[in-house]
This record gives structure tokens, sequence and C-alpha cells, in this order.
């Protein structure tokens, strides 16, 4: 009798396996359509308003440094501390993500961080700012992993970095406009404008994610699946068409653990992709956060002169990223950020034997550093997801984010007291010495472009 029963469960279990994969072999066969729009636009108004709010307090900071009398150390301080927040918040949602869902994990960081967009407007001094960016940080932070996450798994292989990186896109573009409205709402209306624009935003979004479905990768991975059939369905009646799909994808039953990140099979992945997170971002958010109290600070450039020459920064990195989308699929993810970053390290060192000496020298060779730069920050979005399985793929993604979160904690801090002890050129060396470590991970990573995500990780 035994016996009997254990036959029938390893036979239901093998039925389970055998639905789930052809589930995702039916998804795999519908190309993109008319039904991919909506997550797209929502999930991207999502993470253009967390550019927005990520890139607020740095167009902000001109302004307060002179009505709060801040000092290089304590500007480091307040950059840091959103970024701080933002380790916590990816690793707290993307848990929170495998558990709930996508949709709703990613729901609850546009309400955390556009609540706390408003709470700043009523901050009057330095402590106050510092507390509510931390707290804001939190809901940023978990929202990007989680994005990317989710719309990783509507993608099929064929085309899934274009199709990735296109959506992608917002982030530069939320950097580039929030760059532009800073440069122009600040001077005329007020720092507060600034984190009034991004909680209003915010939470229009939020209301709009009411309307999301959840993933059928993670609800297949949950054994909920009636409930992903229901979503493919509404998938494969956007369109008539199909794509043909080589083998049956084959789909896990495995339950997700933090602690397989550091397996035999994914720790050399971890490991690569933690310092490639730690040292693009190191480099690309110490530059984009400093720029515009560099321009006013170092170099005497007024207000608005120092808000519109960073804003140039946002707008190469908008060029660059829409040039990676379109070439990501033919020259691999490898090969790109290897390249890109051997290209950003030219450029700053380039900058350091100049000696950085006046704006435009600045200007121009640090922001098509930024620029070249911004193309690896938004791919490593587009590869963390896809070296992970479902079980564990935002998880993975939010432990590897928040070491970007902590390199863009660090590198401010760290820039405020390298100012006040050598020189702007040190910087400038210091961040092309971290683009060699950078491109030395880049070539060890693994080639995932036109994969099936379950072939890239079992």
């Amino acid at each position: 009798m035994t016996l009997e029963l254990s036959g029938n469960s390893n036979s239901h279990d093998e039925q389970v396996v055998d639905r789930a994969s052809q589930l995702l072999t039916r998804m795999e066969s519908v190309p993109f359509s008319r039904w991919h729009l909506k997550p797209r636009i929502i999930m991207g108004s999502a993470t253009f308003f967390d550019a927005f709010d990520a890139l607020s307090l740095a167009f902000v900071l001109p302004v307060l440094i002179g009505m709060w009398n801040l000092s290089p150390a304590q500007i480091g301080l307040l950059i840091g501390s959103g970024y701080i927040g933002q380790a916590i918040g990816a690793i707290f949602f993307g848990w929170l993500a495998e558990r709930r869902g996508r949709v709703f994990s990613a729901k609850w960081t546009v309400f955390l961080m556009s609540i706390m967009s408003i709470a700043c407007v009523f901050s009057g001094n330095f402590m106050a700012l510092f507390i509510f960016r931390f707290i804001q940080g939190i809901g940023v932070g978990g929202e990007v992993p989680v994005a990317a996450s989710y719309i990783n798994e509507l993608s099929r292989a064929q085309g899934r970095g274009r199709f990735f990186m296109l959506y992608e896109m917002i982030f530069p573009l939320g950097l580039m406009i929030s760059a532009q409205i800073g440069a122009f709402v600040v001077p005329s209306f007020g720092w507060k404008w600034m984190f009034l624009i991004g909680g209003i935003g915010g939470l229009i979004v939020f209301v709009f994610f009411f309307m999301l479905r959840e993933s059928p990768r993670w609800l297949i991975s949950k054994g909920r699946l009636d409930e992903a059939e229901g979503i493919i369905e509404e998938i494969e009646a956007s369109t008539d068409k199909r794509m043909p799909v080589a083998k049956q994808v084959s789909s896990s039953t495995e339950k997700g653990d933090w602690k397989e990140l550091f397996s035999t099979f994914y720790r050399k992945r971890t490991l690569i992709v933690w310092g490639l997170w730690f040292s693009a971002y190191f480099v690309s958010n110490g530059l984009n956060n400093w720029l515009p109290s560099l321009y006013n600070t170092v170099y005497n450039l007024p207000v608005g002169d120092s808000l519109r020459a960073a804003s140039l920064t946002n707008i190469l990195q908008t060029i660059g990223v829409f040039a990676c989308a379109f070439l990501i699929d033919k020259v691999g993810r490898k090969r790109w950020a290897t390249i890109a970053f051997i290209v950003t390290g030219a450029l700053l060192t380039a900058l350091w034997i100049s000696g950085a000496n006046s704006p435009e020298s600045v200007i121009y060779l640090g922001s098509a550093a930024y620029g070249m730069m911004g193309t690896i920050t938004v791919l490593l979005y587009l590869y963390t997801p896809e070296i992970y399985p479902t079980r564990m793929r935002v998880i993975g993604t939010a432990f590897a984010t928040a070491w970007l979160r902590l390199a863009s904690a660090i590198a401010p801090i760290m820039i405020g007291f390298i100012l006040e002890v050598s020189g702007v050129s040190t910087i400038f060396i210091l961040f092309a010495s971290v683009t060699v470590v950078g491109a030395i991970l880049a070539f060890k990573m693994i080639e995932t472009r036109e994969k099936v995500l379950e072939d890239i990780a079992p």
C-alpha cells in the first residue's frame, strides 16, 4: 500500500512538471505583442519615478549647500543615506517578491518612495532630510530589481535583450528628464518642487499597479498552474503569430533559498555579478551625484549653469543605452560590458592626466565616461535576472543591487573627504582604477544572449 501511494505521488509530480514545462514552452512561442505593452508602460512608469527620486537630491544640493551651510562631508552623508536605505530595500522587497509575487512587492515600493518624497518637502534641516531620504531609499531600492525580474520573466529568449533594454531605457530617460526638470524647476520655483513632483507622480503610478497581472513564471514556480495558464491564454489571445521553439522548456519544482546563491553551481556567478554592480555604480553614481555640486563649488559655475552642465551626462547615457538596446543581442552581454569598462577607464585616465583643471574638460570627458558607464549599469539589470532561476531570481537580483547601493553610498562619502584632503583630479584616477576591476570581472561573465531563461539557470 505504501509503495502504491509513493508511486502515485511520483506520477503526480511528473504530471505537474510536465504541465509546467508545457506552459513555459507556450510562453516562449508567443512573440512580443500588444499584451506586453501594459506591463512595460506601468512598470516602466514606476522605474521612471524611481530614477527621478534617485537623482532629485543631486539637483537640490547646490541650493541646500548655501542655505544650510553644508560641508563636503555632510553632502556625502546626505547622498549616502538614500543608498544605504536602498540596500535594505532591495533585500527586503526582493524577499517579499519571492513570497508574495512580483507585482505585489513592486506596488508597495512605489507607494513608500512616493510618500517619502512628499515628506522630504517638509524637511527643514540636514538631519530631517537625512532621515527622510534614508526611508525613501528603502522603496527606491526595492522597485528596480523587482521590476527588472518581472519584465525579464515576461520575455522570450529570442530578442530578450532588445525587449528588455528598450524597457530599461525608461531609467536613463528618467535621469535625463529629471536633470532637465531640475535645471529648470529648482532655480525658478525652489528645491521643494523636485520632491513634490516625484511624490505626486509616483502615487498616480501606484494606482495603475492594480491593473497588472502577475508573472506567469513566478506562478508556475509556486505550483499555481491554473492561474499561470489563465494569464498565458491572455498572452496567446493577443496575437495569432507563433514562434518556433527548438525544444520543450524544462521546468523545476525546487523551492528557492537565498543560500543557493552560494551553491557550487551559482557561487561564481554571484561573486562576479556582485563585483560588477559595485564597480559600475561606484563610478556611475559617484559621478552623477557629485557633478552638479563640483561644477558649483570647485569650478564656481552659477547654480543654473552647473545644473545644465550636469544634465549633459544623462543625455549621453540615454544615447548610449539606446545604441546598446539595438546591438546587445548581436554583440553579447560579456563583450559589451568588457569594452565599456575599458573605454570608461581610458576617458577618466585622460581627465586625470589633464589635471581636470577646467570645467570644460570635466563636462566633456567626465560626461562621456558617465555615458559609457551608464550602458553597463542598465545592462546589469538585464544580465543579473538572466543568470538565476525563477525560484530565486528576484532575491539574487536584490542581493546584487544591494552592492550597487553600498557602492553608491561609499563613493559620494569618499569623494567628500577626498575633496577636503587632496583635489578634484584624484577623484578621477580613483574611478579609473575601479574600472580596471570591472573590466576583469566582465571578461569572466557567462554569455546569455538568445538563451531561454530556464536553460541558463536550471
